[in-house]
């Protein structure tokens, strides 16, 4: 499973507006809403929160990965925002988070929704990568640098 077949520069955004999580989360369904990606805004919403609820999903590093599963969600989706000032997001080190990669998933196939988040977690243990992608200044840029490590 690759990133970029999910992926692309319409559903990132390098200079997110949020100060918050919840502020982040509904910028990034937005961009998912406008792409034609889902056209339930409340209920990705909805997802979202509730996963974070059962604890957060800032792992920490500058680095969160909110994601759910959702009845209305008919293909894996997902979308990448970048902040550099950095979002209060209650992370594991209580440290702003600056890239969120947010995924949602159809509910009753868990398959690629696993494998996604598997190589989001592959992608950010690669030297260089975090720092590459919070330096890039556009979303194409972004793309590629996930293009070239795939």
């Amino acid at each position: 499973m690759r990133l970029v077949d999910i992926l692309n520069e319409d559903l990132i955004k390098v200079d997110l507006e949020s100060e918050d999580k919840e502020e982040a989360f509904a910028e990034l369904i937005e961009l998912l809403v406008r792409a034609g990606e889902i056209s339930d805004r409340e209920s990705a919403f909805e997802t979202i929160q509730n996963r974070e609820a059962l604890g957060t999903t800032g792992i920490g590093h500058g680095v969160a990965i909110p994601h759910g599963k959702n009845r209305q969600v008919k293909h894996l989706t997902a979308a990448l925002g970048i902040s550099k000032e950095g979002i209060e997001y209650e992370a594991v080190d209580d440290e702003p988070v600056h890239v969120i990669f947010l995924v949602l998933a159809e509910a009753d196939n868990p398959g690629p929704h696993v494998q996604c988040l598997a190589e989001i977690a592959r992608l950010l243990q690669l030297p260089g990568f975090y720092k590459r992608l919070l330096a890039a200044e556009s979303a194409g840029q972004a793309f590629d640098i996930i293009k070239s490590e795939e």
